[in-house]
């Protein structure tokens, strides 16, 4: 059985093949970074009319020597995201369901990354606890079984990657800024500024980053000489607030859930020394931590062909199901 993932939910176009004998087979992404960085961020028409141009070429390049008559099924993200961008890949799928005469299928975005460890991992099987890190999203979720998860705490405000990227705009550096901060922080001193936790000691599995950013914010404002080594020492003190709160959100959870498998997904998950950290909680509290391969941290659509390969009786009509918003305690 082969599924043709094709993922459209932001700034990059992505379309990948799912064999289920045989894994990814074939696979393409096209980023939008260099449009997007002259604006400090993702402008959605400019990310629509990139989809448009360039999907036909990133399916040519996924499929390979792959005959497109030989796929099963359409897979495609339908939500979260933007909408102009949703609605370039549906109608792609669309079109591509029709001609092959194939079943069509919507995939939430979110469960993509929730269970894209999963196609890389054998040993990893369902129930773990999943911390979803990314642009837009920053949630700590009980992944019970397939299509059954419960959201345990999330960012009450800015998401970490939104957070990371706000903050090295304050630090002039160029967007995406995750990559950017993680890179100062590794020749800086995480102790030079004290950076407050919110939340890190609430008794949810909730969390905020607004006060965290500000704090940030003023303490820039306030040094009037800045050089290298302070923006060094800025960004991995921020870095380290950050994944002092996330820690600390895990071990709260684990212990809540008595789950012993952790996965950390998103495209905040790329951040190496969110790694080392969380990496180190594996002895400290007998679990199993799990990342993705770094090139499906971020949006790509093996993960969507993944999750679509196990929805062979979640058939689409070709009724629009595009949503801005789709809640993972929403799912069909």
């Amino acid at each position: 059985m082969k599924t043709l993932g094709i993922e459209t939910s932001c700034d990059e176009t992505a379309i990948a093949i799912y064999d289920s004998e045989n894994g990814i087979i074939g696979e393409s992404v096209h980023s939008q970074m260099q449009i997007h960085a002259e604006y400090g961020g993702v402008v959605p028409e400019l990310a629509s009319r990139d989809h448009c141009s360039k999907i036909v070429n990133v399916l040519h390049d996924a499929l390979g020597d792959i005959k497109l008559n030989s796929i099963d099924q359409i897979a495609y993200t339908s939500g979260p995201g933007l909408l102009g961008a949703l609605l370039i890949g549906e109608s792609f799928a669309q079109g591509l369901s029709t001609a092959l005469n194939i079943p069509l299928i919507s995939v939430n975005h979110l469960e993509g990354h929730l269970m894209s460890p999963m196609m890389e991992f054998d040993e990893l099987d369902m129930p773990f606890i999943c911390l979803l890190v990314s642009g837009g999203h920053s949630m700590i979720v009980d992944v019970k079984e397939k299509g059954d998860y419960e959201i345990l705490g999330q960012s009450q405000d800015d998401a970490v990657g939104e957070a990371f990227d706000k903050v090295a705009k304050m630090l002039d550096l160029q967007y995406p800024g995750g990559p950017h901060i993680e890179n100062l922080a590794k020749k800086g001193k995480s102790n030079t500024f004290d950076f407050p936790r919110p939340m890190i000691n609430s008794n949810d599995l909730n969390m905020s980053l607004s006060g965290l950013k500000t704090s940030v914010l003023y303490t820039i404002q306030k040094i009037e000489n800045m050089d290298d080594q302070i923006k060094c020492d800025i960004a991995a003190s921020f870095q380290q607030a950050v994944v002092d709160v996330l820690i600390a959100k895990i071990k709260k959870a684990v212990d809540q859930t008595g789950r012993s498998d952790v996965i950390i997904a998103g495209g905040v998950a790329a951040n190496q020394f969110l790694r080392e950290e969380f990496k180190k909680l594996e002895n400290q509290l007998n679990i199993n931590v799990y990342y993705p391969h770094m090139k499906y941290c971020g949006d790509n659509a093996a993960m969507i062909a993944f999750v679509g390969s196990k929805m062979l009786s979640k058939v689409n009509d070709h009724s629009s199901k595009v949503r801005a918003r789709w809640p993972l305690d929403e799912l069909e």
